[in-house]
């Protein structure tokens, strides 16, 4: 049978999201024929409406909060914000990269293309209708049935509902409808303060337009974090002039023409009204699985929702599951490591373990914040004697001729004579870059005396991270003696 010709394809992806996409290429490299299954967006929430489109608009923010400064020896003048010219730019961004994952996947299409292999794009819903074939509709309602000798299951995740509040994309939205509003809101309300929320109250409060609330249940936004994290970020998100109420939650919301009532319950019984313009409910994500006929494959989620897979993605024989859908944090690195992991082990590929602990992340906040590895809590959760070293931004030449002294690193080592990186987390400009050396370091297993063996650039960002190690041996340039706000170290072992 000709490539032309394929009914049975190697593998069938289903979900074109940037795990589906990252698999599909990992078995191309292969040479193995893939069928893409993708009825939505091309390019999944990880482009359409999370991480691109999310992360387009946080730079076109955090451009408009330099542009509107006046610290800095010159003013702008005429300086507007325009939703709808704001929201063209970000489609724009995400058009891009669609139109670069279809142009690949035409490349690589049977009719384009003789070589090894091929991509064959299949624009519709995959159903499962047994474990070795799926049934795709397309969205005027025709079928085609697809047989493969393997399947991966990323079809992501989509907002989480909240209960008894019916979202209508238009006033009462969630990320996906972020982009329906016709103007910027006067009064924006966010339910949740985990990562999502801030990102967006921190994006809405930099363009100047909007006064934002932020809601969430616990005493601290990203709760999940150290104490000084979640601190540094809460009181940079009030100097932006976001309201939070922490310890609340919503118990309705009220529509009116003109306006919604939002009712907040506090943990001290007492409730309180607002009126906002809109409201974004932010309080996580649930995997997509609807309509897949997972039980015709033998598949059935989790309690939780989630698909459960071994150390290899594979749920069961031949059908694999990567990203959103398996119960990891919903991040695109992590889809599409898993993604070309699960399709590595179809094919007999050799390979090592997944290795989760060094995953590094960055919340796009003000400034951002990057972390990898174990913070303090996980430390005293999991009994580790740790040493933790902070050092502030404020003493980085790069950062004052910035202007931008906000932030720090903080490094968190074994308290033991290896003195083995753990963890970092990192705020302030180009955080998200800097990070990485640490992260390839503890990948490696290196202590910060290998660290040390390489001189940073001056004047850069990194050079904190430098510094930081240098205080954790006790030979940092500058001391805390002198500057014990801005530098500071401490230990905590299990015995007290």
């Amino acid at each position: 049978m000709s490539v032309n010709d394929l009914e049975k394809y190697d593998l069938c992806v289903i979900g074109c999201g940037p795990g589906g996409f990252a698999a599909a290429m990992r078995a191309l490299d292969l040479g193995k024929h893939v069928c893409i299954i993708e009825g939505g967006e091309i390019g999944g929430s990880g482009v359409m409406w999370g991480a691109l489109a999310a992360k387009t608009m946080w730079e076109l923010a955090k451009d408009y909060d330099i542009a509107a400064k006046v610290d800095r020896g010159y003013r702008a003048s005429g300086l507007a914000a325009d939703y709808q010219a704001v929201r063209n730019t970000v489609i724009q961004a995400v058009q891009e990269k669609q139109n670069q994952m279809l142009s690949q996947i035409q490349a690589f299409a049977p009719q384009c293309w003789n070589g090894p292999g091929s991509l064959t794009l299949k624009r519709g819903w995959g159903a499962f209708l047994s474990r070795d074939q799926v049934e795709v509709t397309d969205n005027d309602g025709h079928k085609e049935e697809i047989s493969a000798d393997f399947f991966l299951i990323s079809t992501g995740s989509k907002p989480n509902d909240f209960p008894d509040i019916r979202v209508d994309q238009k006033r009462i939205i969630n990320s996906d409808g972020i982009l329906n509003f016709e103007k910027f809101p006067q009064r924006l309300m966010i339910i949740g303060a985990g990562i999502s929320g801030c990102e967006y109250a921190t994006i809405f409060s930099n363009f100047r337009q909007t006064k934002v609330y932020l809601v969430d249940r616990e005493k601290q936004i990203i709760p999940f974090e150290d104490e000084d994290i979640s601190r540094f970020v809460s009181d940079n998100l009030t100097q932006n002039n976001v309201d939070i109420f922490h310890s609340a939650g919503l118990k309705r919301i009220i529509k009116h023409k003109e306006h919604l009532e939002m009712v907040l319950d506090f943990a001290d019984s007492r409730s309180q009204v607002f009126e906002v313009d809109a409201a974004l409910i932010s309080i996580g994500r649930t995997p997509n699985l609807a309509g897949l006929s997972l039980d015709r494959a033998g598949i059935e989620p989790n309690a939780q929702g989630y698909l459960e897979t071994d150390a290899n993605c594979c749920i069961r024989e031949n059908i694999y599951a990567a990203g959103d859908v398996v119960r990891h944090p919903a991040l695109v690195n992590l889809a599409e490591m898993e993604s070309r992991y699960a399709v590595k082990h179809m094919f007999g590929l050799d390979q090592r373990p997944i290795y989760y602990s060094n995953m590094s992340t960055v919340m796009f906040f003000k400034p951002q914040v990057a972390a990898v590895g174990l913070n303090e809590k996980m430390c005293r959760k999991k009994k580790i004697p740790y040493k933790v070293a902070y050092y502030s931004n404020a003493l980085l030449s790069r950062a004052i001729a910035m202007r931008a002294i906000t932030g720090f690193v903080k490094i968190i080592v074994s308290d033991d004579e290896d003195q083995m990186i753990l963890g970092m987390r990192a705020a302030g400009p180009q955080a998200s870059n800097t990070i990485m050396s640490i992260a390839t370091l503890m990948d490696q297993g290196k202590g910060i005396k290998d660290a040390l063996k390489t001189t940073h650039p001056h004047p850069t960002m990194s050079e904190g991270i430098q510094e930081c190690l240098r205080l954790l041996l006790d030979k940092s340039i500058y001391k805390s003696r002198a500057f014990p706000n801005q530098i500071k170290i401490r230990s905590w072992r299990p015995d007290g």
